[in-house]
């Protein structure tokens, strides 16, 4: 008896959730007592209970009662990883502010949607769905997006045991005409709902899916058929599609934390400023620099050794045949042997940054007087041919060579440029100062881009397209450089800084200044062999 008062009492309960969830406008005591049939009592003491538990909010103004902002949370944590809203918040917010109709993100449930979150439009009168409702696949803007980014076989099977109930005269029921509409919608980017659901509301909605082809949710628009014309929804299209694109994207991004068995210093060795790290594949052995000791070391499985230690900066470092190409401000040598041979003065001023091409041309990047930055290739002369002008300052140089394209790296803005023989200089990618400051560049086999936070404790990858795929903890505040290694190149080295780290930040960091590795999950080519300028 009672369980079974228990299990009475349990249901009245829900029965106010429902009631209170489904009620866009919110319900005050008497409509719950009237809508529920419940003893005003029972009605008062369920929802002093349910406020107390933050599943139920009193809103003053309207004197209503409200889903609480406790529910809220279960509900956003029980259907989707922490940062789908967080991504899907400001795209959800511009496409508000681009139409003025009430945007809303859903995720798929069983053969159902789900909304989670709704960012609510400037009309008094718009579209008004509730939070956590569930609406059929079929007939919703959101339904049918993500039904349309599913795999054949998975969206087939699911098309073929789904009811299809006509909500309106509109209503898609034949599932002939469905899977026909559902491969439109995969063709264009995006679906329409045309008064299927409602008469009178249109909605346009678009997959969120991330690099890995999850599908994890839908991006829409929806408001009155009479503003939501066709030929409007036909416009807006497009824009949900990029918005939803933008969000998938940043889902991409998998946070790895740097445990102690995959990031390990090569050695006990620390730099003021580590640098320039160099795989050869002819010794099996990694050289990278001290640009402010100066000093060039030389890894292997035997151990690091100072192989060479110089009066100035080093500002670049190559590989050659028979040694290495060191640069300084005022000068490069090679260094063969032991020895430093062929000490030549630069023919265009400082360069800021060197890199090499599989060809063994050596590159740089230099200051003009007028504020521009050129990047050319490095003649026999020691002259630079210009290739290219951008107006920052560039601290990194990076070729792609099977895609035939040099990247590279303006830490003051956070930017990433792709240049291409040719044509015009792009932005290819940025990043906010709040990340930290890029230092250094790597690309993978993949044609994707690596390049250390300095300050932002992080390594990150963005694929061919620009987009932040991969972030990598490491154990450092600074990370400086980075490059691939190893027999089969699949080993990351980061190189770090120790100048100006704090006492309190080297008790958190103690490996600042060392060379880390650890497995990219990637390949990478070894370094290129020079002979120094052509």
């Amino acid at each position: 008896m009672d369980r079974a008062k228990g299990t009475a009492v349990l249901d009245k309960t829900f029965d106010i959730l429902e009631a209170i969830g489904l009620s866009t406008e919110g319900l005050d005591n008497q409509q719950l007592a009237a809508q529920l049939n419940l003893p005003r009592a029972t009605l008062y003491r369920l929802l002093a209970l349910l406020v107390e538990r933050g599943m139920v909010r009193r809103d003053a103004n309207n004197k209503c009662y409200r889903l609480g902002f406790r529910y809220l949370e279960l509900v956003r944590g029980a259907w989707m990883e922490p940062d789908l809203i967080a991504a899907a918040s400001f795209e959800l917010r511009a496409l508000r502010d681009l139409t003025g109709e009430t945007t809303y993100l859903a995720i798929r449930d069983g053969d159902q949607v789900l909304s989670l979150e709704r960012c609510d439009g400037a009309h008094s009168r718009r579209s008004a769905a509730s939070m956590g409702q569930r609406k059929a696949m079929h007939c919703t803007g959101q339904g049918k997006a993500i039904l349309s980014a599913l795999g054949d076989e998975d969206r087939r099977e699911l098309v073929r045991y789904m009811t299809l109930t006509a909500l309106t005269p509109l209503t898609i029921i034949d599932r002939n005409r469905l899977q026909a509409e559902l491969d439109v919608t995969r063709v264009r980017g995006y679906a329409i709902d045309d008064e299927e659901i409602v008469m009178g509301v249109r909605c346009v909605a678009a997959p969120i899916v991330d690099s890995s082809g999850q599908v994890r949710g839908a991006l829409s628009i929806a408001g009155p058929a009479y503003r939501l014309t066709l030929e409007r929804l036909t416009l807006l299209g497009p824009e949900v599609a990029a918005s939803a694109q933008r969000v998938g994207s940043q889902l991409a991004v998998k946070q790895t934390e740097a445990r102690p068995d995959e990031l390990q210093p090569v050695s006990s060795q620390w730099a003021f400023l580590g640098g320039h790290p160099r795989w050869s594949a002819s010794e099996q052995c990694l050289y990278w620099a001290d640009k402010l000791g100066p000093a060039v070391y030389r890894h292997d499985p035997q151990g690091t050794t100072r192989i060479l230690r110089t009066e100035k900066p080093i500002i670049g470092l190559e590989l050659t045949p028979s040694g290495l190409f060191v640069a300084q401000d005022d000068e490069y040598f090679l260094y063969d042997k032991g020895e430093v041979r062929h000490r030549t003065p630069w023919g265009f001023g400082t360069p800021t940054c060197l890199c090499c091409d599989p060809e063994g041309r050596v590159w740089a990047a230099i200051r003009m007087g007028s504020g521009q930055w050129k990047i050319g290739e490095v003649s026999r002369e020691g002259t630079l041919i210009s290739h290219w002008q951008i107006s920052e300052a560039i601290s990194a140089l990076s070729w792609d060579s099977p895609r035939q394209q040099l990247f590279a790296l303006a830490p003051e803005s956070g930017s990433l440029y792709r240049l291409r023989a040719g044509a015009e200089v792009r932005r290819f990618t940025s990043m906010p100062k709040g990340s930290g400051q890029l230092s250094g560049l790597a690309v993978d086999a993949d044609g994707s881009v690596w390049t250390a936070l300095s300050g932002g404790w992080s390594i990150v990858t963005f694929d061919h397209e620009g987009n932040l795929e991969r972030m990598l903890g490491v154990p450092v505040a600074s990370p400086t450089d980075l490059c691939f290694g190893a027999a089969d190149g699949g080993t990351l080295f980061v190189t770090s800084s120790r100048q100006a780290v704090s006492r309190v930040a080297l008790k958190n960091a103690p490996w600042s200044g060392t060379v880390m590795s650890t497995p990219a999950g990637s390949h990478g080519s070894p370094a290129p062999l020079t002979r120094g300028p052509a």
